[in-house]
């Protein structure tokens, strides 16, 4: 039998005037925009928290706009991989766990935390900020409850139910194509993002027991498209990531071929000169996603 993972497919968030008229109908209220592109695809990714802490409420909001069976990836705070380049995170991972992401509920997706261009490979570093990453809602919760006075509403920690929470690693340096570094990622279950971008390290090693991966523009960073042959490639690659096979593409630690079914998460982000919708189309219809929210329904075909 052919076992497969779960394959989702989306954007790199949805708010973009110049997708008004376009990927969005003429006229659409901009408070109906969340819920058109829930209705396309199965996944987004919020980037709104790299930028800055939000609030329960708007979290809230974003989980009642969707249906059933989506979710949304969450983008870790940039205070806490930028400014702070993971020095002292307790306090800020705490904030931000605090902040909504747990009021997602079922909602709630993986957790990408994204480092900056200049930020080197410190194993000791990503080794504790790896450690202290909860497994579950529950251990997030009570990780949360150890925020400080930052927050910008009264703290949310979740309905409670456990279940597990996900982490995802971007790496933009090239000090990151290290075997030590590969390791700390699969003893603590956490993935490597599959990066494409002319800019950073394109690596694919798999780390997780899931694949996520980000498609930043094929030969200029957050505008190109990806052409129909590209598309192919890509999406050659997600139906053999999703069965547990990784071998195409660039490697530290070489290939995987395990059988081992995995979920895939694939965000285009290309999203400057409105290519990520069409393209995260295009995926979809290769791969034969098929997404009916009505129905509360997603499948891989």
């Amino acid at each position: 039998m052919d076992k497969r993972g779960q394959i989702r497919i989306g954007v790199s968030g949805w708010t973009y005037a110049p997708w008004r008229g376009a990927f969005y109908p003429q006229g659409l209220a901009q408070k109906k925009e969340l819920a058109f592109a829930a209705a396309t695809f199965n996944a987004l990714e919020i980037n709104g928290t790299f930028y800055g802490m939000q609030t329960p409420k708007a979290f809230r909001s974003w989980a009642a706009a969707v249906p059933d069976n989506f979710v949304f990836a969450v983008k870790g705070p940039r205070y806490l991989t930028h400014m702070l380049r993971l020095k002292e995170p307790q306090a800020p991972l705490a904030n931000f766990l605090a902040s909504g992401p747990l009021a997602l509920g079922d909602r709630l997706g993986p957790l990408l935390w994204q480092f900056p261009e200049r930020f080197r490979f410190d194993a000791d570093r990503i080794e504790a900020f790896l450690a202290m990453l909860p497994r579950d809602t529950v251990d997030a919760a009570e990780l949360a409850r150890r925020h400080d006075g930052r927050l910008r509403a009264r703290a949310d920690y979740g309905d409670g139910v456990r279940r597990p929470v996900r982490h995802a690693m971007e790496i933009r340096h090239e000090s990151f194509k290290d075997s030590a570094f590969l390791a700390l990622l699969r003893r603590y279950g956490v993935a490597l993002v599959c990066a494409d971008t002319v800019d950073w390290p394109l690596l694919m090693d798999v780390t997780a027991d899931f694949v996520y991966c980000r498609l930043h523009g094929s030969t200029e960073l957050y505008k190109s498209a990806y052409e129909p042959e590209a598309l192919d490639r890509w999406a050659e690659r997600v139906r053999h990531w999703s069965r547990g096979e990784a071998t195409d593409g660039n490697f530290v630690g070489g290939p995987t071929a395990d059988g081992r079914a995995r979920d895939v998460f694939v965000f285009f982000d290309n999203t400057d000169k409105l290519m990520a919708p069409g393209d995260a189309r295009g995926l979809m219809e290769r791969l034969g996603v098929v997404w009916r929210p009505a129905e509360g329904e997603g499948a891989a075909g």
